[in-house]
């Protein structure tokens, strides 16, 4: 479970944290704890009805088709808007892998950095048309592991390069509406976490092992937080990698981690939709003709997807703008409505009450951040063509 929540999270927690103030971590702390409690109440909602095997059947148990077109909704919005953060990362993280080398790449409308890029996505296009669940499981194998030679890299950073001497401000109260976007993205695991439950031995123990990840998660978050804005204070970027000194052995590891996370992360986030989408299928279509279906729709997604990448190139706003967006939706309204609905006579008043907050919480969070992060992207597109 630690491995389907780390990823973007722990790139922009450093930048979060410096913008926040170091009291926000509060909030992260909470959404963890927050998230955990939610991840819980998915678990009970399953042991609930056994033939319940997927975030939108849950969807659909609690709140019938409406149920099942929100959460279907919802979760491929997030997967959309995520695979766009990845590949906007991917963008910035190539071009500094780069940086000093002359690159003779030339097309009409296009840069350097773009054309990697475009490159890179398209090297990554045949990941889409696999259909063997094993080799999808390597690539997750594949990005775990790029996420902890990230971590590892920005601690040996501190340890051995840059001295953690800036300070850290106690709190910017105007920047937490975006600042609690890219927070609680990170905890956004929710939507696979039904697949986790099914796939266990002993179900039963579902809610500890949701306990142990998040709180595994969110040490690691808050480290990180910590470690990044005490290191490069006001000058931490978007994306941790990009403030660690380029010409380190241990900032190209990190960078190039970075690089290949975004190429193992198409294919995965993808295999919900083509899942759907094959059984969606007339099933008089033979199974090659499936496949080259999957095939293109995955490779044409793909395609928006890079060029919305490319075109709005500001990684901490449309990572807000999802976290705000669709991942306070699934990580917080949506459980907890969901819990509701279907144990609605078993739940006590005091339980009640707290589902009720967090649905609250999770609103106000998402309009508040949905509009700032919006605003902010809006600001930096405007600024960027303007010039």
């Amino acid at each position: 479970m630690v491995g389907m929540l780390i990823g973007l999270g722990q790139l922009s927690t450093p930048y979060a944290v410096q913008n926040g103030g170091w009291s926000s971590t509060s909030l992260l702390v909470g959404l963890g704890v927050m998230c955990s409690y939610s991840s819980h109440i998915l678990g009970k909602c399953l042991k609930k009805n056994p033939k319940l095997r997927s975030f939108v059947d849950i969807g659909k148990h609690a709140f019938g088709a409406k149920g099942r077109l929100v959460a279907s909704t919802i979760i491929y919005m997030e997967i959309f808007m995520a695979l766009v953060s990845y590949t906007i990362s991917l963008h910035d993280n190539l071009i500094t892998v780069f940086l000093g080398t002359n690159l003779k790449l030339h097309l009409p409308n296009f840069s350097s950095s773009q054309l990697l890029t475009v490159v890179a996505v398209f090297i990554s296009m045949p990941s889409l048309w696999i259909r063997d669940l094993s080799s999808i499981s390597f690539l997750s194998s594949v990005g775990i592991l790029m996420s902890l030679l990230i971590f590892l890299c920005v601690v040996a950073t501190a340890l051995l390069g840059v001295h953690p001497n800036h300070t850290i401000p106690v709190l910017h109260l105007r920047n937490i509406p975006s600042v609690s976007g890219l927070y609680i993205f990170g905890y956004g695991g929710h939507i696979v976490f039904p697949d986790l439950y099914k796939a266990m031995k002993d179900p039963s123990k579902f809610t500890k092992v949701s306990i142990v990840s998040f709180a595994v998660v969110t040490a690691v978050y808050t480290t990180l937080g910590f470690m990044g804005a005490k290191m490069f204070g006001n000058d931490v970027k978007s994306q941790i990698t990009l403030s660690m000194p380029p010409e380190r052995i241990v900032t190209k590891i990190a960078l190039w981690a970075t690089v290949v996370t975004p190429m193992t992360k198409y294919a995965l986030e993808f295999t919900p939709f083509a899942i759907q989408l094959e059984h969606a299928l007339p099933s008089s279509m033979s199974g090659r003709t499936k496949m080259i279906v999957r095939g293109c729709v995955g490779s044409f997604s793909l395609l928006i997807i890079l060029t919305l990448a490319l075109s709005f190139p500001y990684f901490e706003h449309v990572l807000s703008l999802t976290g705000s967006l669709v991942s306070a939706s699934v990580c917080l309204v949506l459980p907890c409505a969901f819990y509701i609905k279907i144990c609605w006579g078993q739940i006590s008043k005091p339980i009640l009450l707290i589902n009720l907050s967090l649905i609250i919480f999770g609103f106000i969070l998402a309009v508040m951040g949905t509009i700032s992060s919006s605003q902010l992207l809006l600001k930096n597109f405007q600024l960027h063509h303007s010039t």
